[in-house]
This record gives C-alpha cells, sequence and structure tokens, in this order.
C-alpha cells in the first residue's frame, strides 16, 4: 500500500508539470492571463473529475473483493491503513470493520449450529427436517440407525428398505402421527413419526420425530397376554379345582358301576391334567422380580455350552463362543438370563436336529456403540419362515408338536423385567440370530 501512494505522489507532479507546460504555451502563443487562468481552471477541474473517478473505480472493487470473499466464507483479508490518506485510511478502516463484524456473526452462527447439532445428537429419537421437494436439509445420527442408511439426503432413498416408510415420509403433514415397517440388516422394526412444521429461511418445512416403538407395541401387547392368561387360570382353576376334588371323592365311594367308576376316573384324570396345564402357564404371570448383580458373560456362556452339549439331539453339532472383550460384565439377574440361553440354546439345537441343517452355534457377547451389551445366539440352522417369525414370541404359538408356545414368550418377558430386550434379527447370511440386549 506503501507504493499506491508512491504512484500517487507521482502521478500528482505529472499532472502539475503539465498544466505548467499548458500555461507556458498559452503564454508563449500570446494569449491574455485571463485565458491562461480559464485554462488552468479547466485543467484541474478535468484532473479532479478524473482522480475522483479513479477513487471511485477503487472503492467499488475493494467493496467488490469484500463481499466476493465474504460469499466464498474467507475472512482471512485485512486491508492496510498505513500510509495512505485520510480518506484512503478510512474507507480500508471501515471495510475491516464491517468485515470483523460479519467473520463474528459466521463464527457465532457456526457455534450456534454446531451447539442444535449436539442437542439433536443426544437425543434418544430420530429428527429429519424436509422441504417440500423431500431433500433433507437436517437430521441426526438417530435417524441413520432406525432406518439402516449411512448416507440420507432425499426421501427417494427410502424407496431400497421399504414403500410403506417412503410413501409415509414423503407424505406425512404436519400434525399428523403415522407409523410404519422397515426391514434394515438388523431385522423389522415399527417406526412411528410424527410432523410438524416451521419456516426456514423464509421456506416452509416439516420436521418428522422418528422413533422405534417395537418395544412399546411388545408391552402393551404382553400386559394384555399377562391379563388375559389371569383371568383364564383363575377361571379354569376356580371351576376344574371342585371338579376334581368331587370326582376323587365319589370314586373312593363308588364300587358297584363299572362304567360310573371309568367315567370318574377319567373326569379325575382330566382335571388333574388340566390343573397342571394350568399350572405349567402360571409361571409365565408370575416372574420373580430380578435380583441384579454384575456378572461375566463369558462365564455363563461356558455353563450354557456345558448344559446344551448334554443336550438330546446335539450330534457333532459345535457351540462356539465369542465374548469381547473377555471380562465383558453385564448387569442383571444371572439365574434369570440363564434361563432365557438355556431356552434358546435348546431350540437351536432342536431345530437342527429336526432338519438336518446346520453345525454350529454360535454365542456372542459384545458391547455396541452405546454401550449397551449384547449377547447373540446364532445358529447355521434353517432360516425362520416369515409368518413364522411373526408369531414366535407370541403367548402358546408353536410349531412343534410336543410344544407348549411359552419358552420364547417368557424368555423376552423375563428380559422385558430385566430391563432389555429380545429380539430377531434376520441376517443376509440367512443364519438365525435371537439377540439379547442389556440397555
Amino acid at each position: 500500500m506503501k507504493s499506491s501512494s508512491f504512484f500517487q505522489g507521482a502521478k500528482l507532479i505529472a499532472f502539475l508539470l503539465l498544466i505548467a507546460c499548458t500555461g507556458a504555451a498559452v503564454l508563449h502563443l500570446g494569449q491574455s492571463e485571463e485565458w491562461v487562468f480559464m485554462a488552468f481552471a479547466i485543467l484541474l477541474l478535468l484532473g479532479e473529475i478524473v482522480y475522483i473517478f479513479r477513487l471511485y473505480g477503487k472503492n467499488a472493487r475493494k467493496l467488490a473483493f469484500t463481499f466476493d470473499s465474504m460469499d466464498n466464507n474467507d475472512f482471512s483479508f485485512r486491508f492496510s491503513t498505513d500510509g495512505l490518506s485520510r480518506s484512503d485510511r478510512i474507507v480500508n478502516e471501515s471495510l475491516n470493520r464491517i468485515k470483523q463484524i460479519l467473520q463474528t456473526a459466521s463464527e457465532d452462527a457456526r457455534e450456534k449450529e454446531k451447539y442444535y447439532e449436539i442437542i439433536i445428537n443426544s437425543i434418544n429419537a430420530g429428527i429429519v427436517v424436509l422441504d417440500e421437494a423431500g431433500n433433507v436439509l437436517q437430521k441426526n445420527d438417530r435417524v441413520l440407525q432406525l432406518l439402516g442408511l449411512s448416507v440420507f439426503t432425499h426421501c427417494s432413498q427410502l424407496k431400497r428398505i421399504g414403500d410403506e416408510i417412503h410413501s409415509r415420509l414423503s407424505s406425512i403433514m404436519p400434525g399428523e402421527r403415522l407409523q410404519a415397517q422397515v426391514q434394515t440388516e438388523i431385522g423389522s422394526s415399527t417406526l412411528s413419526l410424527i410432523a410438524s412444521s416451521a419456516s426456514l429461511n423464509g421456506k416452509d418445512v416439516r420436521i418428522v420425530v422418528i422413533d422405534n416403538i417395537d418395544n412399546e407395541l411388545s408391552e402393551n401387547e404382553m400386559e394384555s397376554w399377562i391379563k388375559l392368561i389371569r383371568v383364564l387360570t383363575h377361571e379354569i382353576m376356580n371351576s376344574i379345582t371342585p371338579v376334581t376334588s368331587l370326582s376323587g371323592t365319589l370314586l373312593e365311594k363308588t364300587d358297584d358301576s363299572k362304567a360310573v367308576k371309568e367315567g370318574l376316573e377319567i373326569i379325575n384324570k382330566t382335571g388333574r391334567e388340566l390343573i397342571s396345564f394350568v399350572e405349567s402357564y402360571r409361571k409365565f404371570t408370575h416372574i420373580p422380580t430380578p435380583k441384579p448383580t454384575l456378572f461375566y458373560v463369558k462365564d455363563m456362556a461356558v455353563r450354557m455350552r456345558e448344559i446344551a452339549q448334554r443336550q438330546e439331539g446335539i450330534g457333532d453339532t459345535r457351540i462356539t463362543l465369542d465374548i469381547c472383550p473377555e471380562d465383558l460384565l453385564v448387569y442383571a439377574d444371572e439365574s434369570l438370563i440363564s434361563n432365557v440361553m438355556t431356552n434358546l440354546l435348546k431350540n437351536a439345537v432342536q431345530a437342527m436336529a429336526d432338519s438336518g441343517q446346520g453345525s454350529e452355534i454360535i454365542i456372542k457377547g459384545y458391547s455396541d456403540a452405546k454401550d449397551c451389551v449384547v449377547i447373540d445366539v446364532i445358529d447355521d440352522g434353517p432360516e425362520i419362515p416369515e409368518d413364522v417369525a411373526a408369531h414366535i414370541f407370541v403367548p402358546f404359538f408353536t410349531t412343534k408338536e410336543s410344544g407348549s408356545g411359552v419358552g420364547l414368550s417368557l424368555s423376552r418377558q423375563i428380559m422385558r423385567v430385566s430391563g432389555g430386550s429380545l429380539n430377531l434379527v434376520r441376517s443376509k447370511d440367512g443364519r438365525t440370530t435371537f439377540r439379547l440386549k442389556f440397555e
């Protein structure tokens, strides 16, 4: 900027020399002093006009450079204020002040954006902001987890995981609450969508809150089953107990009629079997209160393997442990969780024995991204059909001739009262995985 001042001074000297030469020429030609004065005045006016236009152009270029830099978020420039005329120094100082004000505002906006991003990422529900065209303007990490996507920039990307979720999220209006089923790599889940409206940069946008409500549905369904079973067992026991007691009393007193005696024996036997049947289901509604303690997952898994290896039909099936880290701890009621593991391993062995397929069961323990302890029971036996998988946790549902249909529903109930979850997870390699998750 100092060299610029030097050139400006040189230009002024050259301009004065031009005026002097013009005056000398006029005097040499014999013109009057008035003409000389007028010539000087005209030249001075023209010089001032030229100077003003040059100054205006220089300042206009400074302004254009300033706004171009700010458009590109480049605030690294600074105009020098040393060795300048007073007017140039005022202009440069003003531009530097404008730059500083806008730089501070931009940094504040970025800090607020990071702050808001931290807030929405700490929320357990998914949040996505959509414009009218379906473009994703903002989202948190939870949305990607729920949808099983690594990139989510437009609603059209949802077609790969299901037409239902694509249709619901694309069309949901502010104030609506919808549900949609999605199928991801970690399994099927039911999502709740709640939409609201907002204005962003003068445009209307939709803010959609997405959450997995499988646990909520499971709890409501389980509570309904428990209430039903309690009523049924109470009514059945009230009805069958006196019948069984009376038939037993009559059997003791009846000696004459063989037919009557045989009939009473059938009534008595059937009644006792029905009582036994009802008693077996009472445990479904009376799970003991968990007494959680810290225990090592590997130690528990070793015991479960020893029990499963002595099960009938195990044959050549290998049971492999994959616990990482080896000192993985879980806080739960070890006795209740052992019952769940025993049931899952028993089912896996039976499924592979009945089908003649599969040769390995894996007990895998690890911590997920949220530091939740996860135990997977994986087998390479036949895949559970979709129509069966939808009902396996329903009480009394079974595909086995001698099955009671209580095992998996009871196991899920144990996990629920333990503060965790039990779900069937489908994988691309066709293996069957039952996942215990302790949150």
